[in-house]
């Protein structure tokens, strides 16, 4: 039983590493363009919503989305939607990354690295085609 309540509480911690707000950086330019808070849902998944917006317009709309997203506003906007927990791997996987700017989603997985997030998004399930982003905690 202690070791179970142990392995438990090792992986909120690693789980922890991921959950919160974290500063969105322009993997092209290294600015700071928003806040994304990450958490998990009733479902048991794992979701992310723009919190504030740090450049442009703070009531801007994404309009090159489809489908119930088109037009909302981009700050509450859902941008990471469910991914699952690897416990082996201490990473989020399996679900979509939204990107407001194009309206386009992409396969997902992020992994926390030394204090900050590596976002991949990609085309392909299996990462061969996408790029990184770099996120820091807020």
């Amino acid at each position: 039983m202690a070791c179970m309540s142990a392995c438990l509480l090792s992986v909120s911690a690693q789980v922890n590493q991921i959950l919160g707000d974290w500063k969105t950086v322009d993997d092209k330019t290294g600015e700071h363009r928003s806040v994304v808070h990450i958490y998990k849902a009733t479902d048991g998944l794992y979701y992310g919503k723009i919190a504030q917006l740090l450049v442009g317009d703070p009531e801007a709309q994404c309009v090159k989305c489809e489908g119930a997203d088109h037009n909302k506003p981009v700050v509450g906007l859902v941008i990471i939607r469910g991914m699952k927990y690897d416990a082996d791997k201490n990473q989020l996987y399996g679900g979509q990354v939204l990107d407001p700017e194009s309206g386009k989603f992409y396969y997902g997985k992020i992994t926390p690295k030394d204090g900050t997030l590596i976002l991949r998004g990609s085309l392909d399930k299996r990462g061969f085609l996408g790029r990184n982003q770099t996120w820091v905690r807020n």
